[in-house]
């Protein structure tokens, strides 16, 4: 876990998990934003940048027990749970193995620019070439152009590219199992792989109340509505007076 802002006046701990690909410093700006009202946590997966020298784990519920183990202790504040793209998913089977233990609900969880665990799609873009991921990644415009473009960095960025996309692409939901917590549902308008529809489909995830919010731009709509998506994560965990002052653009929201 990562801190990188100091909160220790916070009333709500958040913990952020990146998409495929992506690494702890990706919610830098969320923390920024949120600190000091809300003390915020981003997940390094291993395999990149200072866990470089960890093997990949191509697996998500062996991800979340690592994360679950790492988590399950804190708790001195109310958690809520932000995961992006194949983080959301983790997020998910964190919050199922938080349940499972007994331990506190997380008050929220965020679910963005990600479809519902239900909604499957046969995806094999890990099985590709790197010429087809990287033509994954450059359509998903995450990934700094300049470092696709990199044989070098390429080489030393693909494996846990491909172990992540592994890890989503085989993970098997289980029917049944539902959270207990209320759900907040974060996605773009013009995402080429999640509908408005298949994100919508995350209510039937919860027995807690769900809002879906929906944010001009792609997949990675987080870079550039960072301060609608900031705001609304302040509305819904902190003191409206604080969040007032963390929410200077209210979000579109259908």
């Amino acid at each position: 876990m990562r801190r990188t802002h100091a909160a220790p006046d916070s009333e709500v701990r958040l913990v952020c998990l990146p998409h495929a690909g992506g690494s702890a410093s990706f919610y830098f700006p969320v923390s920024k934003a949120l600190a000091p009202a809300v003390e915020v946590l981003a997940i390094q997966y291993p395999g990149r940048q200072d866990r470089r020298h960890e093997p990949n784990i191509p697996s998500i519920p062996d991800l979340a027990d690592q994360i679950f183990a790492a988590v399950r202790h804190l708790d001195d504040l109310p958690m809520a749970l932000f995961g992006h793209s194949m983080g959301a998913v983790l997020a998910y089977e964190l919050a199922l193995r938080i349940q499972d233990a007994g331990l506190p609900s997380p008050v929220r969880f965020f679910a963005s620019g990600r479809r519902a665990p239900s909604r499957y799609r046969d995806d094999v873009v890990h099985l590709g070439s790197d010429a087809q991921m990287v033509a994954e990644l450059r359509k998903l415009s995450g990934t700094d152009a300049a470092m696709l473009a990199d044989p070098e960095l390429l080489e030393m960025i693909m494996p846990a590219i491909r172990s992540d996309y592994r890890a989503v692409e085989t993970y098997q939901y289980e029917p049944g199992r539902k959270l207990d917590c209320p759900v907040t549902v974060l996605t773009g308008d013009s995402d080429p792989r999640v509908s408005i529809d298949e994100a919508a489909s995350w209510e039937a995830h919860t027995t807690g109340p769900t809002e879906l919010h929906v944010f001009p731009g792609g997949h990675f709509f987080l870079a550039g509505q960072s301060e609608a998506v900031t705001g609304l994560v302040a509305e819904r965990l902190v003191r409206r007076s604080v969040a007032r002052d963390l929410a200077p653009q209210p979000p579109a929201t259908v």
